[in-house]
């Protein structure tokens, strides 16, 4: 299994998430999953201006990492997503890949892997984050077997406690045998379901306007 994580940290690798995401990634490689992590430490992908240049031509026309960035990815055969807490949010560098991803949703363009995510904060209110980058996961294909977070502030400089430890090599590893079981969560599949349907209505409804799209789903989800 290859897995590519992204983190949105201004410290990259070297922050307190960063750190996570590590201890993440080191339990797929004990599964024998090969990992790679891309940092937007900032300036590495601008905003989203809305162009529709994704809709109508397959991709994006801003001059940035963002493609090949998205080619990394396709290429995969997991994704996980690493992330401050702020504000009870993303990082900004990280929800501008997110907006990026405009016609990956669209698409269901990562359909077929299997992600996580992974948080940490000063103060808390780290599953609402984790969920939504969940949710976002969800919204491109990819099927999410959990999220892992800390609260940075209780622990101090000592570094993770075992159990927060253990609980991030254990998400790694269910990352890898869940990819290589296929497995399903009946749940986040009604889920998954009831998103597709959304997306297969928009582009029937803006067939005209975004031929792309339109041919993509005609030829990958059976639009008519």
């Amino acid at each position: 299994m290859k897995i590519v994580a992204v983190v949105g940290s201004p410290h990259g690798v070297r922050g307190n998430t960063g750190r996570l995401l590590t201890l993440v990634l080191e339990g797929a490689k004990g599964e024998g999953a090969k990992t790679k992590i891309i940092s937007l430490t900032g300036g590495t992908l601008l905003p989203c201006r809305a162009c529709d240049g994704c809709h109508k031509r397959g991709r994006c026309s801003r001059k940035d990492e963002f493609e090949p960035l998205k080619q990394e990815i396709m290429a995969a055969d997991g994704l996980v997503l690493a992330s401050p807490n702020y504000i009870r949010n993303v990082s900004a560098q990280l929800k501008a890949f997110m907006d990026r991803c405009c016609g990956v949703v669209h698409c269901l363009g990562f359909e077929g892997r299997y992600g996580a995510s992974v948080v940490t904060s000063g103060g808390g209110e780290d599953e609402f984050v984790a969920e939504t980058m969940n949710h976002f996961l969800m919204t491109t294909g990819v099927r999410s077997v959990g999220s892992v977070w800390t609260v940075m502030g209780q622990i101090g400089d000592e570094g993770f406690p075992e159990e927060i430890s253990a609980r991030a090599a254990a998400l790694g590893r269910n990352l890898v045998s869940s990819w290589k079981n296929r497995t399903i969560n009946p749940e986040a599949e009604k889920e998954m379901a009831a998103f597709r349907e959304r997306m297969r209505a928009l582009i029937a409804y803006h067939k005209d306007e975004w031929p792309y799209e339109y041919k993509y789903w005609r030829e990958h989800h059976g639009l008519t």
